[in-house]
């Protein structure tokens, strides 16, 4: 067979890949156009909305929520090898000749019906102990902030994979049509390490499930509004035109991107009459927001973000994400974490209480939570009584939950005496995401997105639903 034949008898197999490819973008096309490609839920949701309080750096479970008496008894003693296990530690603490355990200097109390034992720096929280659901048995594979912070957004510790928000909007579509479903606010003027646009990115999903990040200064969305002698109708014929020009780009070319970049446009055309509406803090009455703190009136603290979290979930908004930094204490812990709770412990309490009046906490679920926990041995030299600090720890973490379908005043999970390991109930990362999408009507193995010749999902291939922790 010469060349020319070959060709020809394989033409028939070569346009055939070409109309696969064609007609899969033009699948890509109408699902970025449509809203959610599940048309419904897997099961009766239990959660309409998340807001998601990510803490960045790794707050210290030992010394806010997992009280370890052990640890006071035996302060500066050596870890032991049989606990430690053979774990590999950062290269921050792992060639130390020495690796002295260390107490909390926080006082630990048992709070509400539920005896939830909460440390003395988060008094607002113990308020709320009895709507909580303590998880102390978080466990990650990841051991340094890069990747453990993206694999708790995104499930997959490299960069490029769709957020959770992303991957909500793919598959439910939005609730508002003012507002985008996911939104993404980042506490100001903060420290620690650094947070990048991956995180709350749509990965290789269309870009139109990405968040949108609200500024703290000037206007919340850049371009917001029109410049000086635009009006709103030219603003419209403008974007009347370039629909046009898309639409018929899209005939011709059934990109994925292209429709997305009609929704975009025609979101943030509506956008201009709701952001300036819903940021308008003003507008809440004095008791609310005496009931969040001091903070809450200086734009971009977590104290306002948590008061516009609430705003923004009566709106329909379906995943809001908050950032609050510097969390990392190798360090000088002591002051670093009595200076976050002061920032975090009142605005966190506040909007569980806040939904919980307005009767949204039964279909909004909050999750409080960074990417790892800390260690229960000193980093550095360490002498008892002094300030000191605590490297990172992926065997065992805490986070909290309330509200959306999850058991009330409950703590799930037992840790060993030292802190160190799970001894039962451990929840993976991939548990806890098929978790909150299970809350939210959602399986989370029939939420897929087919990326380079494989069905990819949130979960990856794990993942199971933690059931002991649902109401």
């Amino acid at each position: 067979m010469n060349r020319r034949d070959w060709l020809r008898s394989c033409g028939m197999g070569f346009g055939g890949l070409a109309l696969a490819d064609m007609l899969g973008r033009a699948v890509a096309a109408d699902e970025a156009s449509a809203g959610g490609v599940l048309g419904g839920f897997h099961h009766p949701p239990r959660a309409k909305r998340v807001i998601y309080l990510f803490q960045s750096g790794g707050p210290s479970q030992l010394d806010l929520f997992d009280h370890k008496p052990l640890l006071a008894r035996l302060d500066g003693e050596q870890l032991p090898a049989a606990v430690r296990g053979g774990q590999r530690l950062t290269g921050m603490s792992g060639n130390q000749s020495s690796i002295p355990l260390a107490a909390s200097p926080y006082r630990f109390a048992r709070h509400g019906a539920s005896g939830a034992e909460i440390s003395e720096l988060l008094p607002w929280t113990a308020r709320i102990a009895d709507r909580l659901c303590i998880v102390r048995t978080m466990f990650t594979e990841s051991i340094n902030h890069g990747p453990g912070v993206t694999f708790m957004q995104s499930g997959g510790q490299i960069p490029g994979r769709p957020s959770i928000g992303a991957w909500l909007d793919y598959g439910l579509g939005s609730a508002s049509d003012d507002l985008p479903s996911f939104v993404v606010l980042l506490t100001k003027n903060k420290q620690g390490q650094p947070l990048m646009s991956h995180l709350w990115g749509a990965g290789f999903l269309p870009t139109q499930h990405q968040a949108v990040r609200f500024r703290s200064g000037g206007d919340p969305v850049l371009a917001i509004n029109n410049p000086p002698g635009v009006s709103v109708e030219s603003r419209r014929q403008v974007l009347d035109g370039l629909r046009e020009l898309h639409e018929h780009q899209l005939a011709s070319t059934p990109d994925a991107e292209i429709a997305a970049r009609i929704a975009n446009y025609e979101l943030a055309f509506r956008m201009q009459a709701s952001v300036p509406e819903v940021t308008n803090l003003a507008a809440e009455p004095a008791h609310v927001l005496d009931l969040y703190g001091p903070d809450v009136r200086d734009p971009g603290t977590f104290a306002a973000n948590c008061l516009l979290a609430r705003r923004l979930a009566e709106r329909g908004v379906r995943f809001i994400q908050l950032y609050h930094q510097d969390w990392d204490h190798h360090g000088g812990l002591k002051k670093g974490l009595a200076s976050e709770c002061r920032q975090t412990d009142q605005p966190a309490a506040a909007l569980v209480q806040d939904l919980a009046m307005r009767g949204m906490l039964d279909d909004t679920l909050v999750v409080w939570g960074g990417e790892f926990g800390r260690t229960n041995y000193c980093q550095g030299l360490y002498k008892p009584g002094q300030d000191f600090g605590r490297d990172h720890h992926p065997r065992c973490f805490t986070i909290w939950m309330a509200g959306g379908g999850v058991k009330p005043g409950i703590t799930h999970g037992t840790t060993d005496d030292y802190g160190y390991n799970i001894v039962d109930g451990g929840v993976h990362v991939h548990d806890f995401h098929a978790t909150m999408l299970h809350l939210l009507g959602i399986d989370h193995e029939r939420l897929t997105y087919k990326f380079q010749g494989r069905r990819y999902r949130l979960t990856d291939v794990h993942g199971k639903v933690v059931k002991e922790i649902l109401a």
